[in-house]
């Protein structure tokens, strides 16, 4: 697939279970476009194996960083149907991270950096959690009743781990291997959001920082975000970044390499205009810690 191609079915907000998408012609749509273009044209990428369960966007490697987003999309693979879910389920935080997808094309067109999105429902599996965790594959989501999950056995479920879960996480682990073979040092950055209530009570952070025992990018992420006036910066609310094998537990703390997740509340990057308004904030943080020469001392 060429890259164009690749960004106009990134950009495309594939939603719910088929194929459903629409041509991406908004002013941001267009915006990243053109960016990522611009930013593609004297790379020589990293190939990684194409796989189905996952969208992956080359970019420089000069810097050390990579993007991902576990929760990007919302499809189900083709031989599942809807999973027994009507189309209103897979609109809803239950199925994918909202606004998340465009934010992050936004931070890879402004920083220039490798992407990798997940491309399936966390209703048909949560990549980002670890093999053995009970809520890999939700029978029960936030009242949602999920009924193609009723009678996952264990063949099932190794199977879906085997071809939706396991080549996503050997992506992750090819980009961070690439990079060390060339000795530059690794940075991963995961963008995840959060719904602006639960269970009835609201959720004053705008966006927070999920971690565990690496502070090395979460320090000066987290200034960086709370030095703009009007914003509640949250820090591992609300949800703890010390999740036995998730993305970044996996990828990030037991390999070594400097990680911080964002999480950015929905109703704020529910819209394109949010959506851009963060992505362009957090490149400048993001941009601004890569090129400092203390934070580089530290990988």
């Amino acid at each position: 697939m060429s890259v164009r191609l690749f960004i106009h079915n990134a950009i495309s907000f594939n939603v719910g279970f088929g194929s459903q998408s629409k041509l991406a012609n908004s002013k941001y749509d267009l915006y990243i476009l053109k960016m990522l273009k611009k930013s593609q044209s004297d790379l020589s990428p990293l190939k990684l194996p194409t796989h189905d369960s996952f969208d992956y966007l080359p970019g420089a490697v000069e810097h050390g960083l990579i993007l991902i987003a576990d929760h990007a999309g919302a499809l189900v693979p083709e031989g599942y149907g809807s999973l027994g879910l009507g189309p209103d389920q897979f609109e809803r935080h239950i199925a994918y991270d909202i606004g998340v997808r465009k934010v992050v094309l936004g931070l890879a067109a402004a920083l220039g950096a490798p992407l990798l999105m997940g491309k399936y429902s966390r209703l048909f599996i949560d990549i980002n959690r670890g093999i053995d965790d009970p809520t890999l594959i939700m029978k029960l989501s936030d009242g949602a009743v999920v009924p193609g999950n009723l009678d996952v056995d264990a063949d099932e479920r190794a199977h879906r781990v085997k071809h939706f879960f396991q080549p996503y996480h050997d992506a992750v682990d090819m980009l961070i291997d690439h990079y060390i073979r060339h000795d530059i040092a690794p940075v991963l950055l995961s963008v995840h959001s959060f719904t602006p209530a639960w269970k009835g009570v609201p959720r004053p952070w705008h966006a927070s920082v999920l971690w565990d025992r690496d502070d090395r990018l979460v320090r000066p992420l987290l200034k960086g975000m709370r030095a703009s006036e009007g914003h509640h910066i949250g820090d591992n609310v609300p949800y703890s970044g010390e999740l036995a094998g998730d993305t970044l537990n996996s990828h990030g703390t037991r390999r070594g390499v400097a990680h911080a997740l964002i999480e950015i509340r929905q109703d704020l990057i529910g819209h394109e205009d949010g959506q851009r308004e963060w992505a362009d904030r957090i490149s400048r943080i993001i941009g601004d810690i890569m090129e400092d020469e203390n934070f580089r001392q530290t990988l």
